[in-house]
């Protein structure tokens, strides 16, 4: 198994590869603000890199630059209240999304965004946590940063402002909560911003899967949590039918060992149609990477109910054919180091026992969760 090297570059876009060249660029990113530093983020774990990120950030805010900073309640449950004290201080700006409460447990932000002198951006997969470092190989979650410059790091921006004036999910007074405009799209020259949160409309980013998909004739997929809608189900088994090549990169280790199984409860039908599955065996695969043709998505989101429906996500769809062939050869390199599922193993490997787990976690968290998060945001303040 060998390490997957990084740094691609098409034109203003710069794939980088794990925590090992993802934090060095998002650190020095940091370094050049002159203006303004905007970070978002989903987990926030205690330790010497979140205080190398902490340390940037009141660097900047001392030569001056508006520094405003958002992290996740739950997923980030293990930092201190007083952690950002000293940015609070040096007269930064730090707020925890949707602070712990029972009722409302279930909405949460999973965007990871850096945004600075709304010039330059970075999405991805990754959280500022210590199993992040590494080079996704011999230590370290595999995973996918994407640093932009232009008019997305603009719009990032302002997704990043709105987002922070709900920090607290209350209702501000200009606007009730549940009219709030999570999910919308913002189309750039080559690029399309995908907006998605709980509630009402369609999902942006389940909208332009489908549409792709429907004509699709070679797939790549490369995500950590897997549980598409039954409808992307279908799409993806249509294009295996109709001749073309589906090819999904899946966990072979995970953080969450439900969502292993619920997406492995899928695995048979997919195997029958002629779906190819491979699974990444080196480290935790944390990966959000999908390609269809000439047209890549990267950003936050799974391909989960979670993402797909519940949290507030963010994806940038490039219909771009230099771009996706950037992503298609990231994915390629990522396939020496899994091992391939085939029909007759897998169905051999499972036993009873085996399969009943994998439809309890499907039901669980196709059914249970889902239910459990609408339920809690239709409780939201809205007047």
């Amino acid at each position: 198994m060998t390490a997957v090297p990084a740094q691609v570059n098409a034109g203003k876009c710069n794939w980088l590869c794990c925590g090992g060249e993802i934090f060095p660029a998002l650190l020095g990113a940091i370094d050049a603000a002159r203006h303004s530093v905007l970070l978002e983020i989903y987990i926030y774990s205690p330790g010497p890199l979140a205080d190398k990120f902490r340390d940037a950030l009141l660097r900047a805010r001392r030569r001056g630059a508006e520094v405003r900073v958002m992290i996740d309640a739950l997923g980030s449950m293990s930092l201190p209240n007083s952690y950002f004290d000293s940015l609070r201080a040096a007269g930064a700006e730090a707020r925890q999304f949707n602070p712990l409460r029972l009722n409302r447990l279930s909405i949460r932000d999973h965007r990871k965004l850096l945004v600075c002198d709304r010039q330059v951006a970075f999405i991805g997969g990754f959280n500022i946590a210590t199993e992040y470092e590494g080079d996704g190989v011999t230590c370290g979650w595999c995973d996918f940063g994407l640093r932009l410059e232009g008019q997305m790091a603009e719009e990032l921006a302002r997704s990043f402002n709105d987002m922070f004036a709900r920090a607290d999910l209350q209702h501000k007074g200009f606007l009730p909560l549940r009219q709030f405009d999570a999910r919308k799209t913002i189309t750039a020259p080559r690029e399309q911003l995908l907006l998605s949160g709980p509630g009402r409309g369609r999902n942006p980013i389940k909208r332009e899967l489908r549409r792709d998909l429907a004509r699709a004739r070679d797939v790549q997929i490369m995500v950590a949590y897997f549980l598409p809608s039954w409808r992307l189900r279908r799409a993806m088994v249509q294009v295996a039918r109709n001749g073309g090549r589906v090819q999904l990169l899946l966990a072979g280790k995970s953080d969450v060992q439900l969502s292993l199984l619920a997406a492995q409860s899928l695995y048979r039908r997919f195997l029958k149609t002629g779906v190819e599955i491979y699974e990444y065996q080196p480290q935790i695969l944390h990966a959000k990477l999908i390609i269809i043709d000439d047209v890549a998505y990267v950003g936050s989101a799974n391909l989960d109910h979670r993402s797909l429906n519940l949290n507030y996500e963010l994806m940038i769809r490039f219909d771009d054919r230099e771009v996706a062939a950037q992503a298609r050869e990231l994915f390629h390199r990522n396939l020496g180091n899994c091992r391939p599922i085939t029909w007759d193993a897998w169905s051999k490997s499972r036993s009873l026992w085996s399969r009943l787990k994998q439809r309890w976690a499907y039901f669980f968290l196709a059914r249970i969760d889902p239910f459990i998060a609408r339920r809690q945001w239709r409780q939201l303040p809205d007047k």
